[in-house]
C-alpha cells in the first residue's frame, strides 16, 4: 500500500495532449508545481524509445522524492529504476507483476468495477486506479463512465488507496474526493494547461478542501 498522501494527485504524461516539451518536461513542470506522484504513459512509443525519458524521470523524482510508475510496461520500470508500475486489465496479471516487483516496489491496477477490485488487491495491489469515473476522450476503455456510486461502492469495500481517474477536472474532482477516493489521476486537465505548475497546484488545492468538507466536525 502506498501512503494515501502521495495518492491525492498522480499526473499522467502525455506529451501529445501537452502543448510542447514531451514527457521530461511535462514531469518536470508537474513536480515544481508539487504533484506527488508521476505516471509516464505512452501508448505509441516503443519501449527503446521511451527508455532514457524514464530514466531521466526516475532521477527527477528521487530529487525531490516523488513516486515515478511506468504504464503499462513492467520491463520498462525496472529498466528505469521506477517506484513501480501501474497495469491495466489486459495487461500482464497484477499476481505476476507482483512475483517480479518484489515487496519494494509499487504496483497500480486500474479496475473498472468492485469484483476486479477485490482481485487486484487479492493479487498485491499496492492501489487501484478507478474509471472512468465521467466520459474521456483521452482513452477508450470500452467501458462506460461509473461516476460517483461505484466510487462509493467499492470504497466501502476495499481498504487499498483508491486513485480516480477519467474526465477529472476542477470542476468535479471535490465530489470525486467527497465520494471516498484517495486522490485522482489526470491527463489532459493538467498536460494541456497553459500553466502546469498552476495546474497542479490548482488540483491540490481543491483536493485538500474536499478532504477538510469530508472530515467529522468536533464534538463541543
Amino acid at each position: 500500500m502506498i501512503p494515501r498522501q502521495v495518492a491525492r494527485l498522480c499526473v499522467i504524461t502525455d506529451p501529445h495532449l501537452g502543448r510542447g516539451g514531451g514527457h521530461v518536461e511535462l514531469a518536470r513542470q508537474a513536480i515544481e508545481g508539487g504533484a506527488p506522484m508521476i505516471q509516464l504513459r505512452d501508448k505509441t512509443a516503443g519501449p527503446r524509445r521511451l527508455l532514457p525519458h524514464a530514466r531521466e524521470i526516475a532521477n527527477l523524482c528521487h530529487e525531490r522524492r516523488v513516486r515515478f510508475l511506468v504504464n503499462d510496461r513492467l520491463d520498462l520500470a525496472l529498466a528505469a529504476d521506477a517506484d513501480g508500475v501501474h497495469l491495466g486489465q489486459d495487461d500482464l496479471p497484477a499476481s505476476v507483476a507482483r512475483a517480479a516487483l518484489g515487496p519494494g516496489k509499487i504496483l497500480g491496477v486500474s479496475i473498472h468495477s468492485l469484483e476486479q477490485a477485490v482481485r487486484a488487491q487479492a493479487d498485491g495491489a499496492d492501489y487501484l486506479g478507478i474509471g472512468p469515473i465521467f466520459e474521456t476522450s483521452t482513452k477508450a476503455t470500452g467501458y462506460a463512465p461509473l461516476g460517483y456510486d461505484e466510487v462509493r461502492r467499492v470504497r466501502a469495500s476495499i481498504d487499498l488507496p483508491l486513485i480516480a481517474i477519467g474526465g477529472i477536472t476542477l470542476d468535479n474532482v471535490g465530489g470525486v474526493i467527497r465520494a471516498g477516493a484517495d486522490g485522482v489521476a489526470v491527463i489532459s486537465a493538467i498536460a494541456g494547461a497553459g500553466d502546469i505548475r498552476s495546474a497542479v497546484r490548482g488540483f491540490l488545492e481543491a483536493i485538500t478542501k474536499a478532504e477538510e468538507g469530508t472530515r467529522e466536525p468536533k464534538s463541543r
